[in-house]
């Protein structure tokens, strides 16, 4: 992103904010600077309330996984005023499992979007 910026902003959240067919985002790096901060402090918060659903519900980390995206593409629209948008819930989700060492009980189609996000 910016050289003056201290945050370093996955390829795979950059690629979220980019025109289809078109090297370069949509948006500028500011904005793609704040989004990429919501939706990283998203993700390790949700890290110990996925352990508390796992542990409470007696339930699987795909099954938890599946709980969380359900959940936050609820949160997820299209306009200025959403919190995320869906390929922002998505990423969170990947952020999310990365963190937990749950990766691979990503969906393909999670997995796939994660890209870089799970090497």
């Amino acid at each position: 992103m910016d050289d003056a910026s201290q945050i370093h902003i996955p390829e795979s959240f950059i690629r979220l904010h980019a025109r289809p067919n078109q090297p370069r985002p949509a948006h500028l790096a500011e904005h793609i600077a704040r989004r990429f901060e919501v939706c990283d402090d998203m993700a390790t918060a949700l890290v110990t309330r996925a352990q508390e659903v796992q542990f409470k519900l007696g339930v699987t980390e795909a099954d938890v996984i599946d709980k969380v995206l359900d959940g936050l593409l609820e949160l997820a629209g299209e306009d200025a005023d959403s919190v995320l948008s869906p390929p922002e819930a998505r990423w969170v989700v990947c952020h999310m499992a990365e963190q937990l060492g749950w990766a691979e009980h990503l969906s393909p189609e999670l997995r796939a979007m994660g890209g870089g996000l799970l090497q």
